[in-house]
C-alpha cells in the first residue's frame, strides 16, 4: 500500500481524505481540536459563499494535482437555528445544503435562480453519510441554508421557513463550498452547531462558546464515520 507524507502526516492512498472547510479560525481550531489531522485538512476559507468556494476549489484543484485528491469536503462550523426544532448547542446536518436567497425579487414575491432557468440552488449530500452522522453525532438531519446576509428580523425568519419548510439552519458558506466540490466531483457535507435562533439580532443571546464545544464535540464523534466512509457510500449521492 502506498503511504505519502504531507506536512508531517502520513496517510495511505486507500483511505479517504477529507478537506473540512470552516469560515474562522475559531472554528477551524473547534474542529482541529477532535478531528484527527491524518483523516485530511481542515481550512479556514473565509466568510461568505464566494470566499468558501474560491479557497475551497483551489485546495481541490491543488490535491488533485498532487495525486492525493480528497474524497469528501465537509463544510462546518456555528450556524443560527430555527427554533423550536434547532436549539441553542444543537447540532444540525445537511441533508440538503440550499442557496435560500440566490435569485431574485417579483412583484409576486422571491424567485429562486432555479426558477429563472440559471442553474441550481440546491445540492443534496449522501444519503448514507447523512445517516450515519446523524447516528453518530446526535445532528438533527433537515435544510441547512446558505445566506449572504445573516437573518435578523421575526419576518425575514419567517419567509425563510416558508419557502424552504425543512430549514433547520442557516449559515454563510455552505452552497459554496457544495459548489467547488460539485465542480470536482467530490461529494459534500455540512455540520452546523446552533450558536443562536435564526430571528431578531440579539448578540446577547448568542452562545459562541457553548456551539465551538458542541462542533467539537460533534467532530470527534464525526471522525470514525468519515474515516470508515466505504468507496459505494461515495457513489450514494
Amino acid at each position: 500500500m502506498e503511504l505519502q507524507a504531507e506536512e508531517g502526516l502520513l496517510t495511505t492512498s486507500a483511505v479517504p481524505r477529507v478537506l473540512v472547510a470552516t469560515a474562522v479560525p475559531a472554528e477551524r481550531d473547534a474542529v482541529a481540536r477532535t478531528f484527527p489531522g491524518t483523516a485530511g485538512q481542515v481550512v479556514a476559507a473565509g466568510v461568505g459563499p464566494a470566499r468558501a468556494a474560491a479557497c475551497v476549489a483551489t485546495a481541490l484543484t491543488g490535491a488533485a494535482r498532487d495525486g492525493r485528491p480528497f474524497t469528501l469536503v465537509v463544510s462546518a462550523g456555528i450556524g443560527g437555528g430555527f427554533a423550536p426544532e434547532a436549539p441553542v448547542g444543537s447540532l444540525v446536518v445537511a441533508d440538503e445544503i440550499t442557496a435560500a436567497d440566490l435569485g431574485a425579487e417579483t412583484p409576486d414575491g422571491f424567485l429562486p435562480v432555479s426558477e429563472l432557468g440559471f442553474g441550481t440552488i440546491t445540492h443534496r449530500c449522501p444519503a448514507a453519510l447523512v445517516r450515519d452522522a446523524a447516528a453518530a453525532t446526535g445532528a438533527r438531519p433537515g435544510t441547512v441554508l446558505t445566506v449572504s446576509t445573516v437573518t435578523g428580523t421575526a419576518a425575514r425568519a419567517a419567509a425563510l421557513r416558508t419557502r424552504h419548510p425543512r430549514a433547520l439552519a442557516e449559515a454563510m458558506e455552505g452552497f459554496g463550498v457544495a459548489e467547488a466540490a460539485a465542480a470536482h466531483g467530490v461529494p459534500v457535507l455540512e455540520l452546523r452547531a446552533v450558536s443562536n435562533p435564526v430571528g431578531p439580532r440579539d448578540r446577547a443571546a448568542w452562545r459562541i462558546g457553548e456551539a465551538l464545544d458542541a462542533l467539537a464535540d460533534g467532530f470527534g464523534k464525526l471522525a470514525p464515520v468519515l474515516e470508515g466512509w466505504t468507496s459505494h457510500d461515495r457513489h450514494d449521492r
